[in-house]
């Protein structure tokens, strides 16, 4: 039995179960670890049977859980090399020093140089040991590694866009995204015949994307944002053009035009995902959607829904 859950969808957080065979799949892990178990649970799904975490990009509402849930769990993560790095970089941040402070830290190592020589056993005199209880030593526990590297991680695996792998019984083919992360990239999972595609964050739907949406089972497509609502929102205007750019968001009316023109409606559900609270409104995002679908109604296909941030989707059975 193949299973899709998504657990949330949206700027505050992503994360979603794959299930096929005996394999479990994390696809992200935006929420923090505590708030992904719980949402598993709710949703019917065990946390302790998951075999690995999957991530799409290095954005925080992606992997803000990644690493305490991989270390609780003991699986790997799959990522490609650029945004594992970028994932590193972004936990530890080199610290930019001016050089008048360079000069103060070089007095201050230098201060304290001194204190240990003067503070040195005087000529003459016997450097006795001090008394050190072996017992307790011995009894300490070691600091788990995560406390110490904040990027320490169980295992990590690499992948490239564009080369297909297995994870036990789901197959992955990922494919790049336009979006402003280091390499960000989409999946399309395939188990026992089944194939589902994630594909949110992007700014536009390039070749590519499209030529991988097609003879899908299953969609979980972008409809993050409502044009006229976004110019009229809260966010400064550069945030704003961010999301417009071809590497930002995808808006209804695009996600929209997608579904009428570009896609070729075999799916049996179509899950619209990343829906902005501040610049969007589900009804927009259905309505667009249903619209562009309205040609294609079937019993057995294109049953819409849409994915929310702060509860999980019922589960999808294949």
């Amino acid at each position: 039995m193949v299973r899709f859950t998504v657990l949330a969808s949206g700027s505050k957080g992503n994360s979603t179960v794959v299930s096929g065979g005996h394999t479990r799949i994390l696809v992200d892990a935006g929420l923090s670890c505590r708030e992904l178990f719980k949402r598993m649970r709710q949703a019917g799904e065990e946390p302790e049977t998951l075999d690995a975490i999957l991530i799409t990009h290095e954005h925080q509402d992606h992997i803000n859980g990644v690493a305490v849930t991989a270390r609780k769990l003991g699986i790997p993560v799959y990522f490609t090399e650029s945004t594992h790095r970028a994932w590193m970089r972004w936990l530890t941040p080199k610290r930019q020093m001016s050089y008048a402070q360079w000069l103060e830290q070089c007095k201050q190592q230098a201060a304290a140089r001194q204190a240990e020589a003067d503070a040195a056993t005087p000529e003459g005199e016997t450097d006795e040991p001090d008394t050190v209880d072996l017992q307790t030593k011995e009894e300490e526990p070691a600091p788990a590694a995560g406390q110490k590297d904040p990027t320490w991680l169980p295992a990590v695996e690499y992948f490239e866009a564009g080369k297909p792998f297995v994870i036990g019984d789901i197959a992955i083919s990922p494919f790049t995204i336009p979006h402003d992360a280091a390499d960000p990239v989409g999946f399309v999972l395939q188990a026992e015949g089944v194939r589902m595609a994630v594909a949110t964050d992007l700014g536009y739907m390039p070749p590519n994307v499209k030529a991988q949406l097609k003879g899908l089972d299953l969609l979980m497509l972008e409809s993050n944002h409502d044009l006229e609502m976004l110019r009229d929102g809260p966010y400064p205007w550069s945030v704003k053009q961010r999301v417009l750019s071809r590497v930002g968001h995808l808006s209804n009316e695009a996600a929209a035009e997608f579904l009428e023109t570009g896609y070729d409606g075999q799916a049996g559900y179509v899950i619209l995902g990343h829906l902005s609270e501040s610049n969007n409104h589900p009804e927009l995002a259905r309505v667009a959607a249903e619209r562009a679908l309205s040609g294609r109604a079937s019993l057995l296909a294109n049953r819409l829904l849409l994915a929310e941030q702060h509860q999980p989707l019922f589960p999808i059975y294949f």
